[in-house]
Parts: C-alpha cells; structure tokens; sequence
C-alpha cells in the first residue's frame, strides 16, 4: 500500500471515529453503509452492525474519557476502510467525498457558549483572536 493511501486511511479511520460523536453520525453511517452496499454487498450488513456497536463504544469511551479505547476504534476501523480500498481502489475519492462533505457539515454546526459571573471574562473566537488590555 502506498504512503499516500496508507495516510488516507489512516485519517479515514479518525475521521470516521470522531463522526461517531456528532450530530452528523446518522449521515455519515448511511453513507459508509451505501458505499459498503456498492462495492462489497456480502459484507455490508457486517459492517453496517460494526458501525452501530463501534459508536455506542465510543460514546461510552468519549463519557469516561477512555482515550486508549478510542485509539483501539480508530485503529479498528482504519483496517476496515484499509481492506476495502485495497479490494477496491476506485473506492477512494467516492469515501474521500463523503468523508469531507460530512466534515464540512459538522464544521458549519459548531456553536459556542460562554458564561462568566464575578470578574471574570469570557473571550471566544471563530478564528483569529487579538485582545489588548489595558
């Protein structure tokens, strides 16, 4: 397997973990499950139950802060998404696609919420911050 291959997958199965998390999780599942249908129909089922106990594993992980069963997810589903491209390498710009519109989404949802009491201050930014005090 190409480095450049190895990398996606690598990033794929990290993507694909973190996702599990969101709001998005719903699109991204029935997307993976297509893909899956398409190119591998006799294992689509598997992988579509695997999808569902693999996120209800990192919710319980993500409740605990279990960051080593996380990894074991991520690694997991990097062997997934690294069998199947193997098998079927056109797969890769159809999962890339999926993979980055689903990323955007959940990009586009981030809310942020502060509160302060007190003196204290709250100093929240969607991207570059400057704050000169006096």
């Amino acid at each position: 397997m190409d480095p450049e291959l190895t990398s996606f997958t690598q990033t794929a199965g990290t993507t694909l973990v973190t996702l599990m998390a969101t709001d998005a999780w719903q699109h991204t599942r029935d997307g993976l499950t297509r893909l899956w249908q398409r190119l591998q129909p006799d294992r689509a089922h598997i992988v579509s139950d695997e999808l569902d106990a693999s996120r209800e594993e990192v919710l319980r992980a993500r409740s605990v802060a279990d960051h080593e069963m996380l990894s074991e997810l991520c690694l997991q589903w990097q062997g997934y998404i690294r069998r199947l491209l193997l098998a079927q390498p056109e797969a890769v710009e159809d999962l890339r696609r999926l993979l980055d519109d689903v990323d955007s989404e959940a990009a586009a949802r981030i809310t942020q919420h502060g509160s302060a009491s007190g003196r204290a201050r709250v100093y929240q930014a969607g991207r570059d911050m400057h704050i000169n005090e006096r």
